[in-house]
């Protein structure tokens, strides 16, 4: 897991995202753009378990910054539909691309049941590493 974690973290970040002096929670947000397309601020927020206001701000200033862009949901005009903006998806596919197709790689031989436990093992890892988790019992 180390190993793995160290070699994510030095996936080389394109210089125009570099100049905006993200934070490490930008990364999770553009992942879930990256890997999944446009989404609504409420989806980004329970993919990213955080509060839908935590959310809009992020992108709020993401869009102000132009990195993303928000546009109305033509089936509910009251959503927003969140997006890398046109002129930023080169560069964030070029960032986070090869970790997608990486984890395609990884779980494309698996039946839906394996890939499942995969992703199961690592939610609990995750969540054994918080303060307050009493530990193996």
């Amino acid at each position: 897991m180390p190993r793995l974690v160290g070699r994510a973290k030095r996936l080389p970040m394109p210089d125009v995202l570099r100049e905006l002096d993200l934070a490490p929670r930008h990364l999770s947000l553009f992942a879930q753009l990256q890997y999944d397309g446009p989404l609504t601020v409420g989806e980004l927020a329970e993919r990213l378990e955080v509060a839908p206001t935590t959310v809009s701000l992020m992108v709020a200033d993401l869009s102000r910054r132009g990195v993303l862009h928000r546009r109305e949901d033509d089936a509910d005009r009251r959503r927003r539909i969140v997006e890398i903006a046109p002129h930023m998806a080169a560069a964030v596919e070029g960032w986070l691309g090869a970790s997608a197709r990486a984890w395609d790689t990884a779980l494309s031989g698996l039946t839906a049941d394996q890939r499942h436990t995969v992703v199961q093992a690592l939610r609990d890892y995750e969540h054994a590493l918080e303060p307050d988790h009493p530990g193996p019992s």
